[in-house]
């Protein structure tokens, strides 16, 4: 049987429901003779034709993302100042940049060493761009180097500003050291690399913890964390969140809609 009459018989159910639903005891619609016969003729339509199925799987994964980035959206609007204004955190790019990238990132993280040398590119490519980073070390736990990377990276921000953080960062990932493999030798060479002979302890366990509650407030289960905002008159219409890798394009394609 062709679609056409079973979406007939579909439209026809729904007709006859909506008409016994006025009535106080609607009567059954079909027969269980004549359900059966119509889950046979959609079953044997289906299997013929799979492809359906796969377009239906489409739209609801699609669908399921919109209403995650809805979501994602309404949070980021929730906590626009913490994301872009917080002196605490490593900042690369003129102030009066109309739109933000903010990475939330662990220097452990395997995903984030992957994401690093395109956002390496991205950043040259779009010099107009404000880029946040948001250390979050959540493997703090089971790699020391987790937090103390971070905790370094935020004393070469204090110190020497954006242009000596950035070398620190990406001298770490540049090591290619990650999932437990960083060192202490790897943070000390990248933190000299940006300009800071003296490694005295540094202790930002606030400034950590304050990073964790706003990631767990946006949403965000993991590293690396992307939103592409900008930074006045954001709506959820414009702003973009990747609760995952990213690649150059996709953060392209985010910037360019939160210019509009």
């Amino acid at each position: 049987m062709k679609l056409k009459k079973i979406l007939s018989l579909i439209v026809t159910t729904y007709a006859l429901l909506s008409i016994n639903t006025l009535h106080a005891a609607p009567a059954p619609v079909f027969t269980p003779e004549q359900e059966a016969q119509i889950g046979k003729i959609a079953a044997d339509y289906l299997v013929q034709h799979p492809e359906i199925l796969v377009q239906v799987s489409q739209k609801l994964q699609q669908q399921q993302q919109e209403r995650q980035q809805m979501s994602f959206a309404a949070k980021v609007m929730d906590n626009q100042a913490a994301l872009l204004s917080d002196a605490d955190t490593p900042s690369v790019g003129p102030a009066g940049a109309k739109v933000a990238v903010i990475e939330f990132f662990d220097y452990q993280c395997i995903y984030c060493s992957r994401l690093a040398p395109g956002l390496e590119q991205v950043m040259k490519s779009r010099p107009d761009v404000r880029f946040i980073f948001k250390e979050w070390p959540i493997f703090a736990s089971k790699w020391e180097a987790s937090s103390s990377a971070a905790q370094r990276g935020i004393d070469v921000w204090k110190q020497k500003g954006a242009d000596s953080y950035l070398k620190y960062h990406n001298a770490v990932y540049h090591t290619g050291h990650n999932e437990g493999e960083l060192t202490t030798a790897d943070i000390g060479a990248a933190a000299s690399a940006a300009g800071v002979k003296d490694l005295k302890p540094v202790d930002y366990t606030a400034v950590l913890e304050k990073n964790d509650a706003l990631a767990q407030a946006l949403g965000l289960s993991g590293t690396p964390g992307l939103i592409v905002m900008p930074v006045k008159n954001a709506t959820p219409k414009n702003i973009t969140v990747f609760a995952g890798l990213a690649s150059p394009q996709q953060l392209l394609a985010a910037i360019d809609k939160a210019q509009h």
